[in-house]
């Protein structure tokens, strides 16, 4: 299997993508947009973003770094997340709960070494 970003239509109507690695996992998911052309530009914008820095905001002090960037965090639930940012600061996807930081730390790499050769699938 290849890895490839799903997008397909939410529950609220609107559009959304899945990125997934090539084992079926998902490794990140976006927001809802209004329109298919606007989805497909999120997904390429991940494409676009992925290869950055990370900031790490479960540290005591974390060291502030300029978008695009990943931000590493704990939820409230005490599980490891991470976002994507682009370069005007918006996040583009975020990772499912992980229940340790090193498996954050392993979406992260997967997201770099994924995004890029993705291949798009559209379910209608």
């Amino acid at each position: 299997m290849q890895a490839k970003f799903e997008i397909k239509i939410a529950k609220n109507g609107e559009y959304m993508f899945n990125l997934y690695a090539p084992n079926g996992r998902v490794i990140a998911t976006s927001e809802t947009y209004t329109t298919l052309q606007n989805c497909k530009r999120g997904a390429q914008s991940v494409i676009d973003n992925c290869a950055v820095h990370m900031e790490d905001l479960t540290l005591k002090t974390p060291f502030s770094l300029t978008c695009p960037k990943y931000e590493l965090y704990a939820d409230r639930e005490e599980k490891f997340r991470f976002r994507l940012r682009a370069s005007n600061g918006e996040i583009i996807c975020v990772s499912q709960g992980y229940t340790s930081k090193q498996s954050a730390l392993d979406g992260i790499s997967s997201v770099k070494e994924n995004a890029p050769r993705a291949v798009f699938e559209i379910l209608e």
